[in-house]
């Protein structure tokens, strides 16, 4: 999978197109990815333990890892990535500047 947990994205397809996250969960059998503040649906709470009040909560739900791109650390602008070894490890680069990823 192109994108990790803690990655900078920014999604390129669907209504939230145009904006910018951090991944808080990563799904690779499904192919999805979890952003902060991405895809806000609303949930229907019954009452409990850890919420006795219930009533809806907006939540974000996955969508999929296609429809996102990381963002390159020296532009800023989304990027594809490339793979490359380095120092003996496999490392993430963004292709639009040549800048390692992974840190």
């Amino acid at each position: 999978m192109h994108v990790k947990k803690g990655d900078k994205v920014k999604v390129i397809s669907g209504k939230d197109r145009g904006k910018e996250g951090t991944i808080l969960e990563v799904s690779p059998a499904q192919e999805r990815v979890l952003v902060e503040g991405i895809n806000m649906v609303k949930k229907h709470a019954k009452p409990s333990q850890e919420n006795p009040q219930g009533g809806i909560l907006n939540q974000e739900a996955p969508i999929h890892a296609s429809n996102v791109m990381p963002i390159d650390p020296k532009s800023g602008e989304p990027t594809r990535v490339g793979y490359e070894v380095r120092d003996g490890k496999k490392v993430r680069i963004a292709k639009k500047s040549g800048e390692a990823i992974d840190k």
